[in-house]
């Protein structure tokens, strides 16, 4: 690893958790591929694939490495402080709007959503959200497709992030369930197209910026659901003012110091949502995560005294992209292409 910080590639700064763009998403224009209504195809990558790799991945990933995952000078940058916010074991009352805060009244959610960790092909590490959703392997994990790779041949090993780990319930550089390494990931075979004509943002509001993830027992045996429990997931086309519970790890004040979270502890946000008015497949709420919480969970009928719910999209960007009014997350909501992801997954 380098001692000074390398510019970074625009595969990698979309990829390090958000989908963020100096333009407005007004003046973006899709290609053809990008708005092209064939059906999607899915592009498969293999992880950890033997108990050998899952011991090295387990090892790497150590406290201090995941405390400073996203910093884009590790080597210069102070390890966080713990966040010590109390938990309150009292339930949110349903339908409370909240635009951003630690979530501190645990539920099912606490365990089946955790930190997604990763490390770039240039050696450097990343972080993004994911959670653990029914299905049949009790193994299926959803997240964002560009927190699994950038835009390119899904042959190009260096698309592809390395070293997956996810551990639910991270907090405070502790696995609460243990971590899994992953054994395969996918995402729509949109992701393959040539990065000289399209990028991930362009795919991300074209609405196809679901990625999908098995990951491996644990070094016990325990098929990760077993030990994290699971959370529904639909297909549904989404309503406008719906009540979405949203959650994510957002880490921007590793890189500035005046932001509010470290990805120390899992931030909740709730609200009704709404269409992104230059990207309709995206919708989103009032929240204020921002890098770190892609591929967190967006929520309907989530019950605060549980804390389950159905799984419906996942964040994929703010309104410095996607438009619409101040302090909006935006998710890619779920439809046919999600349901195939889905399907690939569920039964591996």
């Amino acid at each position: 690893m380098p001692t000074t910080r390398r510019a970074l590639p625009r595969t990698r700064s979309a990829a390090g958790a958000l989908l963020l763009s100096a333009a407005t998403a007004a003046g973006v224009l899709l290609p053809t591929a990008a708005r092209a209504a064939e059906p999607d195809a899915v592009s498969a990558h293999p992880g950890a694939t033997s108990a050998q790799e899952s011991s090295r991945i387990e090892a790497y990933w150590t406290a201090t490495r995941m405390k400073l995952a996203g910093a884009l000078v590790p080597e210069i940058t102070p390890v966080p402080a713990d966040d010590t916010t109390p938990d309150d074991p009292r339930p949110l009352p349903p339908n409370t709007p909240d635009p951003g805060s630690v979530w501190t009244h645990g539920g099912a959610v606490d365990r089946s959503v955790g930190r997604l960790f990763f490390t770039f092909s240039d050696g450097y590490d990343g972080s993004c959200t994911a959670t653990v959703v029914t299905g049949e392997n009790r193994s299926t994990v959803v997240t964002a497709a560009h927190c699994l790779r950038g835009v390119g041949s899904p042959t190009a090993d260096g698309t592809w992030q390395h070293n997956l780990y996810f551990v639910p319930g991270y907090r405070n550089g502790t696995k609460p369930l243990g971590g899994f390494s992953i054994k395969s990931v996918a995402t729509s075979a949109r992701w393959d197209a040539d990065p000289g004509s399209t990028n991930s943002e362009q795919l991300a509001l074209a609405g196809h910026d679901t990625g999908i993830m098995v990951a491996n027992p644990s070094a016990e045996g325990r098929r990760l659901a077993d030990v994290t429990g699971s959370q529904r997931i639909a297909f549904t086309a989404p309503t406008a003012d719906e009540f979405v519970h949203t959650f994510g790890y957002p880490k921007d004040k590793l890189n500035n110091p005046a932001a509010q979270y470290a990805g120390s502890r899992m931030i909740h946000c709730a609200g009704p949502t709404r269409p992104s008015p230059a990207a309709p497949p995206l919708w989103g709420e009032s929240c204020d995560m921002s890098h770190g919480a892609s591929g967190g969970p967006h929520f309907t009928r989530f019950d605060t005294r549980t804390g389950t719910g159905t799984v419906v999209g996942v964040t994929t960007t703010t309104d410095g992209l996607a438009g619409g009014q101040p302090g909006t997350l935006y998710a890619t909501r779920f439809g046919a292409g999600a349901q195939r992801l889905y399907d690939w997954a569920r039964a591996r």
